[in-house]
């Protein structure tokens, strides 16, 4: 059950975050069908977060946990100003991978230790 989370929280991060890039890039009529895909996404990202968290971790909230749901709060919030601050989608676009790498570095450095 384990890889069935896995599979989904990585499935997910892949459509939020392209959907964030792409709110800022793409025409404004595509912009319900996009915060659609990318609210489905968020909610399947947390699902699966907290799933693998009950079953790898024994629900315990450690400190790289609470990073990565602001990182997921952030991407998730990033997604949704793409089509209004489309003059500052540089910078936007910067804080989106930013916030990809953290969340990511989290993952990697402080989750697999111990």
């Amino acid at each position: 059950m384990t890889i069935a989370y896995q599979i989904t929280h990585l499935l997910s991060l892949i459509a939020l975050t392209g959907g964030a890039f792409y709110a800022f890039a793409g025409s404004p009529e595509s912009r319900k069908k996009v915060m659609m895909i990318t609210g489905i996404a968020s909610l399947l990202m947390l699902v699966s977060g907290f799933g693998m968290l009950a079953r790898l971790h024994d629900n315990q909230f450690q400190p790289w946990v609470i990073v990565k749901l602001v990182c997921w709060l952030a991407l998730s919030g990033l997604a949704g100003i793409g089509y209004r601050k489309r003059n500052q989608a540089p910078l936007f676009i910067s804080i989106i991978g930013l916030v990809v790498l953290t969340a990511l570095y989290m993952v990697y450095s402080f989750r697999f230790q111990a």
